[in-house]
């Protein structure tokens, strides 16, 4: 058998590009071209939120990190749908004392997709996508 050389994956800088921000109470690390699910946020569909709560942003040369939120660095997401996660049963029984409890619960969950990750003039955004609408979303 013939030893094959696997060429190495070319990584450009967009592909290195992440950012971590706090969204919704929690936090996420993001990157461009890619879909996320938030909590469900007040937003109609299409539209284009703004994120400035930006904890550490990557630009594939280099790390900026924030005390607490890196300064003029924002995350450019789009609204795809509002949607419901997936269905959790929760049972709880005593025993010995003919106590049942069921209960199910479904997480309201909006689905993103990041636009632009940006630190000042510089911006990495995706090719594909372009923005319509701007509305600031202040958490």
């Amino acid at each position: 058998m013939a030893d094959k050389k696997s060429s190495p994956k070319k990584e450009n800088a967009q592909d290195k590009t992440y950012a971590i921000v706090e969204a919704s109470g929690k936090q996420f690390w993001l990157q461009p071209n890619r879909y996320y699910d938030f909590d469900r946020c007040q937003a109609e569909v299409d539209d284009v939120l703004t994120l400035e709560n930006v904890l550490l942003l990557n630009d594939g040369k280099d790390l900026k990190l924030g005390k607490p939120y890196v300064k003029d660095a924002k995350v450019e997401i789009k609204v795809l749908e509002h949607r419901r996660g997936p269905k959790i049963i929760v049972y709880k029984m005593r025993p010995k004392k003919k106590t049942r409890r069921k209960n199910g619960h479904r997480q309201e969950l909006t689905r993103v997709l990041v636009q632009s990750i940006s630190i000042g003039s510089n911006t990495k955004k995706s090719k594909a996508v372009k923005t319509t609408a701007s509305k600031v979303e202040s958490d």
